[in-house]
């Protein structure tokens, strides 16, 4: 059973992008080090501290699947066809864009049904790994309709005053997260939450 985790960058004031989607120095601890770490697409290469390559090659291998909005598949135009993470990508939209066949489309799915079925089809191509949701109107959904299992943030040390939020418009409701895992690099905090059960899955797990 796949593993539903939100992921993204995030400023100290909680936004994963400026108004206009440019990310600014959002993105200074992909290049902060000496390791370079290559990805799946031969266009974006990442060089690393030794702590972030570490953290970041323990994550990277567990995601089986991404679930992105037709938002950030527009601003990336969709990696073209080779998501850097090297994962299959489930792309929510309300319409399939007609003419895009690039070399890996065969990779992208598009749903147009809802996050339920995003996420579905997602973690049936994952499996027993990690459902990579990503940060923004996606996660909010995927958050208000209890489907993710763990929040994760890379920390920057950058304040953007606006923009684009973690958990995007969405009013996800009221969620209860564990202690952070913790891993502290230069230039990035690495924070892992899990969620906590709501009180009525707790019951029925016998949690108190």
């Amino acid at each position: 059973m796949a593993t539903v985790v939100s992921s993204a960058t995030m400023s100290l004031d909680g936004f994963i992008a400026r108004d206009d989607d440019s990310v600014g120095a959002l993105f200074d601890w992909y290049s902060a080090g000496d390791v370079e770490v290559p990805s799946a697409n031969p266009d974006v290469r990442f060089r690393l501290t030794p702590t972030s390559a570490e953290f970041w090659r323990a994550w990277t291998s567990q995601v089986g699947a991404l679930v992105v909005g037709r938002r950030l598949f527009d601003i990336t135009r969709g990696w073209g066809g080779r998501h850097p993470l090297g994962a299959p990508v489930v792309v929510l939209t309300h319409t399939p864009p007609e003419d895009w066949s690039p070399a890996g489309a065969e990779d992208f799915r598009f749903v147009t049904s809802g996050i339920r079925e995003a996420i579905a089809a997602a973690s049936e191509i994952a499996g027993d790994g990690v459902v990579a949701v990503a940060a923004g109107t996606v996660a909010g959904q995927a958050l208000q309709a209890g489907l993710l299992d763990a929040v994760a943030i890379d920390l920057a040390p950058v304040v953007l005053g606006s923009g684009r939020r973690y958990f995007g418009d969405v009013d996800p409701g009221t969620a209860l997260l564990r202690d952070p895992e913790v891993v502290v690099a230069p230039g990035v905090t690495h924070l892992v939450y899990r969620l906590r059960p709501s009180a009525e899955e707790g019951a029925a797990a016998g949690v108190r």
